[in-house]
């Protein structure tokens, strides 16, 4: 472990928000009840249509470390660019307007951050909550991400899903500015600067705190904009697969013929990049889409050196992949990814 003598960075928090009047409050109060105090807020206003501008004005008039500014540009990214262009802090990190901070999140991120180094990102476990109760299948998200930020071992499933929460990590500036911060305009932006924390080789920071409450509402832009549709994901992640664990001497092979795996499909064929495609549909099995034929599972035992895309979504169907895939010593992400 690496300690650094740097007794009390300044931390940049880094805010956009957009029509949040009804949570930003809160938001706030959070933050200035944070028992680490040295700090500033870059909180930025992506045209906001409410009330959302004169609430944050009235917490900037009360306290200096408040820096409330107006987009110049529109969207998430844009807003992050310019708060990041504004900000001095020795350490980065990100704040949703209708999330709360716990007191102790900003100290427990600090120290782990000096006490591991540069070329780490240090992260926290985040809770659920919602009025109407949190759904299953945020529960579901919630359980596996701190499962694996418990141990620190994000990454092994990176393709699956955004392995680090938006609002919930801190990195080094230096370190940030050399993945190229927040400048790719890529959707969805906090998992694209996740794939840029892995390709940089970034180590995460094991972590058994609760640092983040994570607010769910039917008008939460994740769950509404286009930006973070289920197509913009599976682009994103065979981005970054094939700029950094694609190895073009194996035989890459993939697993499903749905949506995912279709859309998987036409992208490789479009870069004239060579795959075998298995599914256990009889009614797609020896099909030619795009060009390429579909076989059946058990095509396998015929391919060496194999590298897979595994798109099924079925939970059963996947432990049962899982176990054959283990039989066989095959690795994660070296020899395997999931995409669902």
């Amino acid at each position: 472990m690496y300690i650094r003598k740097m007794q009390k960075p300044l931390i940049s928090i880094l805010t956009p928000f957009k029509n949040t009047e009804a949570y930003l409050a809160e938001c706030l109060d959070s933050i200035l009840k944070q028992s680490y105090t040295h700090w500033e807020l870059l909180i930025v206003d992506d045209h906001s249509t409410d009330s959302s501008y004169e609430v944050v004005k009235r917490f900037a008039k009360n306290d200096n470390r408040i820096k409330l500014i107006k987009n110049e540009g529109n969207g998430i990214i844009e807003a992050l660019k310019l708060a990041f262009k504004l900000s001095k802090g020795d350490f980065i990190t990100r704040m949703d307007s209708d999330d709360i901070m716990p007191p102790n999140k900003l100290k427990v991120l600090a120290t782990n951050l000096l006490n591991y180094g540069k070329q780490h990102v240090a992260v926290g476990l985040v809770k659920y909550f919602c009025d109407g109760g949190v759904k299953e299948g945020y529960k579901s998200y919630e359980q596996w991400l701190n499962t694996l930020t418990e141990i620190g071992s994000n990454y092994s499933e990176i393709y699956k899903e955004c392995v680090i929460p938006s609002p919930c990590w801190m990195v080094y500036r230096d370190d940030l500015i050399a993945c190229d911060a927040f400048n790719p305009n890529r959707y969805p932006e906090d998992y694209d600067l996740t794939f840029r924390f892995y390709k940089h080789q970034y180590k995460c920071i094991p972590c058994n705190d609760v640092l983040h409450y994570w607010r769910d509402y039917n008008t939460r832009t994740s769950r509404t904009h286009i930006h973070y549709a289920q197509n913009h994901f599976t682009t994103l992640k065979l981005h970054y697969f094939l700029d950094v664990d694609y190895d073009p001497k194996r035989t890459l092979v993939i697993w499903g013929a749905g949506t995912k795996g279709k859309l998987i499909a036409k992208i490789l064929t479009r870069k004239g990049i060579p795959f075998e495609w298995i599914c256990d549909n009889p009614n797609k099995i020896g099909r030619d889409i795009y060009g390429t034929k579909l076989r059946a599972f058990n095509y396998l035992k015929q391919l060496t050196n194999a590298q897979s895309i595994i798109t099924v979504a079925n939970k059963k169907a996947q432990k049962e992949i899982r176990a054959y895939l283990k039989q066989i010593d095959m690795k994660p992400v070296e020899d395997y990814v999931f995409f669902c």
